[in-house]
C-alpha cells in the first residue's frame, strides 16, 4: 500500500509524503525493488540524480530483471548528458521486455544526441508504430529521414505532425526546409510563413524565409 500512497503523493507533487511512503515501504519489504525503483523517480523528479541512480542501482542489485529501474537509470543519465549510459540502460529495459513508447523514444533520443542517425531512426519507427499520435516521436523520425536525406519520407512525417498539432512551428519550419531541398519555392515559402505566424520569434524560419525570397527574386 505504502507505494501507491507514494505514487499518489508524487502525482499531486506532495513530494515530502511521498518520500516518506516509499521510505515506509522500503523498511516493510527491503527486498523488494519497487520502493527502490519509486524513491528513485522522485529523486530524479526532484533532480538529486547522484541518490536517485544509488536506488536503481540497488533496485537491480535486488533484481536484475527490473525493467523499469533501467529505464529510471536511463532517463537520468540522458538527463546528465551521459548519452552512451543512458543507450545501454535503455537497451536493457527492453531486453526485460518494457516494449513501451517512452523507452523506445528515449533510446532513439540517446543515439541522436550520439550521432548514431541509422539506430536513432530504428527506435522512433518503432515509437510511432506503438503509438502512432505521438507527437515528439513522430516529430524526431521526421527529423532523422530528413537528416539521412530521405527527403519525401520526411515531408509525410511532418506533414503528420502538423495534422496532429497544427500549432507545431518546427514541423511547419523543418517541413519548409524539406521543401525547399525538393526545390518546391512555394510550399517552402508557405511553410516558413506558418512557422513564423505560430511563433514570430522563430529566428530559423525568419532566415529560411528571407533565402526562399531572395532566391524567388
Amino acid at each position: 500500500m505504502s507505494n501507491e500512497k507514494g505514487i499518489a503523493y508524487m502525482n499531486e507533487q506532495k513530494y515530502e509524503e511521498a518520500a516518506k511512503m516509499f521510505n515506509d515501504a522500503i523498511e516493510e519489504n527491503p527486498k523488494d525493488p519497487t520502493g527502490f525503483i519509486n524513491f528513485g523517480n522522485l529523486l530524479g523528479v526532484l533532480g538529486d540524480f547522484e541518490r536517485a541512480l544509488t536506488f536503481f542501482d540497488k533496485a537491480i542489485e535486488l533484481d536484475d530483471h527490473a525493467a523499469t529501474a533501467y529505464y529510471g537509470a536511463g532517463t537520468i543519465y540522458y538527463k546528465q548528458d551521459q548519452f552512451e549510459e543512458a543507450t545501454k540502460m535503455f537497451k536493457k529495459a527492453l531486453i526485460e521486455k518494457l516494449d513501451e513508447t517512452d523507452v523506445h523514444f528515449m533510446l532513439g533520443m540517446s543515439y541522436y544526441q550520439l550521432g548514431a542517425l541509422p539506430h536513432a531512426l530504428a527506435s522512433f519507427k518503432r515509437t510511432v508504430e506503438l503509438q502512432p499520435k505521438d507527437i515528439d516521436g513522430r516529430f524526431q523520425y521526421g527529423l532523422c529521414l530528413a537528416q539521412l536525406e530521405k527527403i519525401d519520407e520526411a515531408i509525410n512525417e511532418f506533414e503528420k505532425v502538423i495534422k496532429l498539432n497544427d500549432q507545431h512551428a518546427d514541423a511547419y519550419f523543418n517541413l519548409g526546409v524539406a521543401y525547399a531541398y525538393n526545390e518546391r519555392a512555394e510550399d517552402a515559402l508557405s511553410a516558413f510563413d506558418q512557422a513564423l505566424i505560430i511563433q514570430p520569434d522563430h529566428a530559423l524560419a525568419a532566415n529560411g524565409k528571407k533565402t526562399i525570397e531572395q532566391a524567388i527574386k
